[in-house]
């Protein structure tokens, strides 16, 4: 599962532009606008699949992968996927004014409004030669994904994981805001009326909804009607909506969010261990999901967790959010593991067992779907490595985070919430989409510039290979051990880790488009500050 965006109080997710240092003499504004209109002329024209997008490309365009290898009539949801090139798109247009970054953001919306399931979601890709054809794709190459459970079967309804979702409901937003376009308010309608339905009474959400109990994997319940934290699931939601009504003066709206971070003082656990789980069950307890998520108290998601109650405290001055981090702080100081038991940087383990406060470890043997199996035990050593058995804790940093917050006056978060009754509307930001990818921060609007090749792209490493769908992985190992490994044996279509592959990338493409955005931006607040002299 691919971790994603945050939960920003009082307003939405901002564009994290890189900052970039600039050789004397500056790049013009021409040559900036120019290499931006190039490298997009290339993604829309030559890339984009009738508007969508999968994560990156061979040069040659013969394979072409989202989180698995996808054809070439899908597009993939999932960041960095069609939705957040439609956020680039948006950016770029408010950035420049031309309307050639407006229609293709246009396109993206057309892309995702065709991909947009009946209730109003959307699942991680979409097909365009159809349901025959996804399934299909499901029934070959997802099945055989050994480490990616979650692509193994087809529920045939919407996620929220992986914030594809949320990501898309809010592209819907901001194009409507942009010239409130009668179609994409239909599509947006929908999408809030997903968020709306599937909200359990208690405040939170499933992973996946409608809601289904099909899929008994290795004999483990079904878990995507649990109740889900993992993956900013109820952060990513609530988020929306607030976007949504700041935007669009929905006010019945407010009492979902209010729900949501109620939500979360409810399925806190009781000290001693007053943590969360990345799933819970309708009992409200902790819950296990993929068979490498066991049923337990999760330090990441705890910790995660605190940051957003600190967040909510801020939104609404609610003390009760501050109340309920003391425990969940102590109960993280207790499982600090002893030198020598975690990998360098990291200081707690992921799964905790309820009751007996234990750490859990997963571990692997097999090589494939078919031969293959996960499973937990006390032991630290040989863990798997596509999903890490420990985290880096930043106790310090949690317990500041919370002092500074203790010092702000209830009353005055209060009036100033944009919960409050009469609170006045907020105009979105115009940027929205993230860069990602290490080192975008160091980048020079030069060496973007001078990189972009001949035919309009960015030369980048992939990073992620995986193997060709060859069939059904066999019952029996072949020689090799797995159980460290990122994929299994030939068969398995998981991707792994590959630093020679190159091609074309939305990470590249969103990152150096960002560094050329903030250039821009940059050009334009010294025009204005001339102009004030």
């Amino acid at each position: 599962m691919h971790p994603r965006s945050r939960f920003v109080a009082g307003v939405c997710l901002v564009l994290a532009l890189a900052t970039a240092t600039t050789a004397t003499p500056k790049p013009s504004r021409e040559q900036v606008l120019s290499a931006m209109k190039r490298a997009t002329i290339f993604m829309v024209e030559k890339v984009s699949t009738e508007g969508g997008y999968v994560w990156s490309y061979l040069p040659d365009f013969s394979r072409r992968w989202g989180e698995l290898e996808a054809r070439k009539t899908m597009i993939w949801i999932q960041p960095p996927g069609t939705p957040v090139m439609g956020h680039l798109f948006l950016d770029a247009y408010h950035a420049t004014g031309d309307e050639y970054y407006y229609q293709a953001a246009e396109n993206a919306v057309t892309a995702l409004v065709r991909a947009q399931h009946p209730s109003g979601g959307w699942n991680y890709v979409a097909d365009f030669a159809g349901e025959k054809s996804l399934q299909e794709w499901y029934d070959t190459v997802g099945r055989n994904a050994w480490r990616l459970e979650e692509f193994q079967h087809n529920w045939g309804n919407a996620t929220f994981d992986d914030a594809g979702t949320a990501e898309s409901a809010k592209l819907l937003l901001r194009m409507y805001v942009e010239k409130r376009d009668p179609k994409i308010k239909q599509a947006l309608d929908k999408a809030i009326r997903f968020v709306l339905d599937s909200q359990y009474p208690v405040g939170a959400w499933p992973q996946r909804y409608p809601l289904k109990s099909e899929f008994s994997h290795h004999g483990n319940p079904d878990y995507t009607s649990y109740i889900t934290f993992n993956d900013d699931v109820a952060a990513e939601n609530m988020d929306f909506l607030l976007m949504c009504h700041q935007a669009l003066g929905d006010a019945r709206l407010l009492e979902p969010v209010r729900r949501g971070m109620e939500a979360f003082l409810v399925m806190q656990q009781p000290a001693p261990q007053a943590g969360w789980g990345l799933q819970h069950s309708l009992d409200l307890k902790p819950a296990g999901a993929r068979t490498y998520e066991p049923r337990a108290l999760v330090t990441h998601t705890t910790a995660a967790n605190i940051d957003l109650l600190i967040k909510f405290y801020r939104l609404t001055g609610d003390t009760r959010f501050l109340a309920a981090i003391p425990d969940a702080i102590a109960w993280l100081e207790g499982l600090a593991l002893p030198p020598g038991v975690a990998p360098e940087g990291r200081t707690h383990p992921t799964f905790v067992e309820p009751g007996t406060n234990q750490p859990l470890y997963v571990h692997r043997q097999g090589s494939n779907v078919f031969n293959g199996r996960y499973y937990v035990d006390g032991n630290p050593k040989g863990t798997i490595t596509h999903y890490s058995s420990f985290r880096g804790i930043d106790l310090a940093g949690l317990r500041k985070r919370y002092e500074e917050a203790r010092q702000l006056s209830p009353a005055a978060l209060a009036k100033a919430s944009p919960l409050a009754p009469g609170a006045p509307a907020r105009p979105l930001p115009p940027f929205f989409a993230a860069t990602t990818g290490p080192g975008a921060s160091a980048s020079s609007v030069e060496s973007v510039l001078s990189s972009l090749n001949a035919e309009g792209y960015w030369l980048s490493p992939l990073e992620m290979n995986s193997h060709p769908y060859r069939g059904d992985g066999p019952s029996t190992p072949p020689p090799g051990d797995f159980s460290q490994t990122m994929v299994g044996d030939a068969s398995d279509t998981s991707p792994y880790r590959d630093g020679e592959i190159k091609g074309i990338s939305t990470t590249a493409y969103i990152r150096n488009m960002s560094i050329l955005i903030q250039a821009l931006a940059e050009r334009e607040q010294e025009r204005a500050a001339k102009e004030k002299k």
